[in-house]
């Protein structure tokens, strides 16, 4: 056992304008080895399976609990996050590469700011007055509660982005994720005050018209989020909320 190594192939690209290469590495073997820890090693002794010396594979990671998001990165073809990945699951060589649908930065480092921008097109918080004492926060029955509970643990890791077919450049689609995020706050009894803005913020291009209900994001989704069930309900307001608009001349 102590002999063991676990096969990897990574996909690397030192910069945006550099061609990428696939490097080979291989590193020891320990029971409950993740994806992460695989990269951590190679990261402190960059040398392939060659043995020729590299530079260090650089790579997202925070809180190694699948809680952060940032580590979410193509493995084996499959958008899911590194830390939770564990080696004995998965077929060898361990093909890792960066999510395709993002702007590279370097290796398996790539530029998310597209979700957090869409985020801030449907205005994605609850707005408060902070100048003064605003008193306890309205209560919210358990019913309710049980509802938004599941939207709120989106970690935005992006790979309902990845994986849905709509999400390009060309539909400029917000996503799964936004719009689950749009569900959640308009339940809020605080953040529904903008309700009517982020409905019609997704009535407009790359809005909820955009999605083609492939369902791809709730399989992808590594906290099991409703996020169909969320995109419908949305849409049917969006709806609701453009005809009210319409009447309103």
């Amino acid at each position: 056992m102590a002999n063991k190594t676990v096969k990897i192939e990574i996909k690397r690209q030192a910069s945006p304008e550099d061609p990428a290469v696939w490097e080979k590495y291989e590193v020891a073997y320990r029971v409950g080895l993740n994806v992460t820890s695989a990269l951590m090693d190679i990261a402190a002794n960059p040398v392939t399976a060659s043995g020729k010396p590299t530079t260090p594979v650089s790579y997202d990671s925070n809180c190694l609990e699948e809680i952060c998001g940032s580590c979410a990165v193509l493995i084996n073809g499959r958008a899911r996050m590194a830390c939770s990945a564990l080696i004995d699951t998965l077929e060898q060589p361990i093909k890792i590469a960066p999510l395709s649908k993002f702007p590279i930065v370097r290796d398996l480092q790539v530029d998310r700011g597209v979700l957090f921008e869409n985020l801030k097109k449907v205005q994605a918080w609850v707005p408060i007055d902070g100048t003064y004492d605003l008193g306890v926060g309205p209560r919210q029955y358990p019913q309710q509660q049980e509802v938004n509970y599941p939207l709120s643990n989106c970690i935005s890791c992006t790979c309902c982005m990845e994986v849905c077919p709509q999400f390009n450049i060309s539909t400029g689609f917000v996503g799964a994720a936004t719009i689950a995020q749009v569900k959640l706050f308009n339940n809020h009894p605080t953040g529904s005050v903008l309700k009517e803005e982020r409905l019609r913020a997704l009535a407009g291009d790359g809005g909820i018209q955009e999605c083609g209900y492939a369902q791809n994001c709730v399989k992808a989704c590594p906290k099991q989020l409703p996020l169909t069930n969320a995109i419908a309900d949305v849409s049917r307001d969006v709806i609701v909320q453009t005809v009210k608009d319409f009447l309103r001349g």
